[in-house]
């Protein structure tokens, strides 16, 4: 089939690659550069190297909203428009361009997670299982019928970085069989639930702050959500300190310590008492510097009876 692909970050990688190998990529849609790192230089886009690296048409339009963005892909002349990720709206003149109209991997078990960070919200939340949902996309935010669906545990150790992966590998294998079902006719969409709609706004940085007088639960949730971005933190002496990984432990270690208070230190880890409970830390990170095991990182810091926060 003749596919046009719109996508940006690594999680569409997997995607564009099972699409390369099995099918006609006419295009590739991707955003423009953006500025990154330390010193603020543009970049291009994982999918936009990906595109390179394999010499498929490529352009990057600031917006679908224009006649010159609909007019490429006339050109590009698609049967089916497949997006993951790629971060901008389509307009409904792009819907109606494919024949086989636009269809789109959703990284959650629609309508629950409808949204930019879907997978940061389902660990936030303490869902058990998330998913994977291919569904033809419409004019609202994920609102589109369901294609196709499958369900995904998420284990206690999942960060938003493990489960990302995961997610990604089933989506392009669930998106050939879409595809596969759409070319046949045997597929056909079917209307999102009406019940269970949640919304998953976007992570912001404000939100990594760790506030110690939460629950220990919690707050090993939002360690493991915010891994690898933008990374849970919280101070020290007023240095910020980055806490890459941490379990939670039930009862209070001291009645007496107030959230925040290191409460014990051991050969691997740091006790951390919170507002219910208490944060057995075992990964840290300082300003400029690599990341740490709570074991190297209290051979050069005292860490017993500080405060953080």
């Amino acid at each position: 089939m003749r596919i046009a692909f719109a996508g940006t970050p690594e999680f569409a990688l997997p995607a564009l690659t099972a699409l390369a190998i099995h099918h006609q990529i006419v295009g590739v849609l991707t955003q423009p550069d953006r500025k990154a790192g330390r010193g603020q230089k543009l970049a291009p886009s994982a999918v936009k190297q990906a595109a390179a690296a394999r010499e498929l048409p490529l352009a990057q339009p600031a917006t679908l909203k224009s006649e010159a963005a609909r007019s490429l892909l006339a050109r590009w002349d698609p049967q089916l428009l497949v997006v993951v990720a790629y971060g901008l709206i389509l307009p409904p003149d792009i819907l109606a361009l494919p024949p086989h109209g636009c269809i789109n991997i959703h990284a959650s078990l629609l309508p629950r997670w409808r949204g930019a960070a879907p997978i940061e919200r389902a660990i936030l939340a303490g869902d058990r299982e998330t998913g994977v949902t291919i569904m033809q996309m419409d004019s609202g935010l994920d609102t589109g019928p369901l294609l196709l669906q499958r369900p995904v545990p998420i284990a206690e150790s999942d960060t938003g970085g493990s489960l990302r992966e995961k997610l990604a590998t089933l989506g392009a294998a669930l998106l050939l069989e879409a595809i596969e079902g759409l070319a046949a006719g045997t597929l056909h969409a079917r209307p999102q639930p009406q019940s269970g709609v949640t919304h998953a706004a976007k992570i912001s940085k404000a939100e990594a702050r760790i506030d110690w007088a939460r629950d220990a639960i919690d707050i090993e949730r939002e360690i493991r959500a915010f891994n690898p971005w933008p990374i849970a933190v919280t101070a020290l002496a007023a240095e910020p300190l980055r806490i890459l990984a941490g379990r939670a432990e039930p009862g209070s270690p001291e009645r007496a310590s107030p959230p925040g208070c290191i409460v014990s230190v051991d050969a691997d880890s740091m006790l951390v008492a919170c507002g219910r409970g208490a944060l057995r830390v075992s990964e840290v990170q300082r300003p400029g510097r690599r990341v740490l095991s709570v074991r190297d990182y209290s051979h050069s810091v005292a860490l017993l009876g500080r405060q953080l926060g």
